[in-house]
């Protein structure tokens, strides 16, 4: 009888011996990773030049307006009408960005690896919007407080405008929510990113054609109660009545005149209905994808 030829030898392995972090650290590292990819850190030097040079744009008119202070002794740009101002920058980084969020998980289909571990659906969608709503705070937020404290510095005639700086800072908390919400539920929608970016530039730039010329053609037609409700159809000017005037009392940015009444109660309205639907559509998305 022969003997046993097989053998068995020690290669190295170790068993862990560490403490089980759970569910939560997973969640957060996911949602570290998803920011810092999301700015191109820890990628390559190619991913780096979208999100920081629309960083350096964003800070133009803060710049601009801390320079107008210091020299013409004149206030600049007001805090409430920044985003809306720059909301065609705001609309690339998020088209440019909310796909690398979702795309490559989808595209290789390693969405089943991430939730054969304790994180869940829910955790790893909310991972998502977390990251991506962190990094659209953060392009607004920074912009803003340079501003102010170039005023504080600067020290103009008259009180510092710090209710208006914190007005903008929790107008900043709702555009980054409702803006996160969207790009990444329509992104989710398309494993290419290519196809991701052209969905959410072609979404907002539908969504602020249709507002511009509906308003325009209500009020060629003298119909100008109408044509303030036009404005609420584009997310920048719905975040705006809702939250800098309607629970504010700012004024509207640059000329809009928003409806009156109900007006904010119904753009405040959009705004939840908006972040619902669109995280609905993401939860179910991911439900199916991992199904596969």
């Amino acid at each position: 009888m022969s003997e046993p030829t097989g053998v068995i030898h020690d290669i190295g392995y170790r068993h862990y011996e560490g403490a089980r972090l759970g569910r939560g650290h997973a969640t957060a590292a996911l949602t570290v990773h998803t920011l810092r990819g999301i700015f191109g850190l820890g990628r390559t030097v190619r991913s780096k030049i979208i999100p920081f040079v629309l960083v350096g744009v964003m800070m133009l008119p803060a710049v601009v307006s801390i320079a107008i202070m210091a020299l013409a002794k004149q206030e600049g740009m007001r805090y409430t009408e920044y985003a809306v101002v720059m909301q065609a920058v705001l609309a690339i980084f998020l088209a440019s960005q909310s796909p690398y969020a979702v795309a490559p998980d989808l595209r290789f289909r390693v969405l089943p690896l991430y939730l054969s571990r304790p994180v869940t659906l829910w955790d790893y969608v909310g991972a998502k919007l977390a990251a991506m709503t962190a990094a659209m705070f953060l392009l607004l937020a920074v912009p803003l407080t340079v501003l102010f404290i170039g005023e504080v510095v600067i020290d103009l005639p008259g009180d510092t405008h710090t209710g208006a700086y914190l007005t903008a800072m929790a107008g900043a908390v709702c555009y980054a929510v409702l803006l996160s919400c969207l790009g990444v539920a329509i992104a989710s929608f398309t494993p290419r990113r290519g196809l991701g970016v052209a969905s959410i530039i072609a979404f907002y730039l539908l969504a602020s054609a249709v507002s511009t010329v509906l308003y325009a053609t209500l009020e060629s037609m003298g119909d100008d109660a109408m044509a303030s409700w036009a404005w609420l159809i584009n997310p920048f000017f719905m975040v705006d009545a809702a939250v800098h005037v309607g629970i504010f009392d700012a004024p509207p940015a640059s000329s809009v005149i928003y409806p009156s009444g109900a007006g904010p109660l119904v753009a405040g309205a959009l705004v939840l209905v908006l972040i619902a639907l669109s995280v609905t559509a993401l939860v179910a998305r991911y439900r199916k994808a991992a199904s596969r």
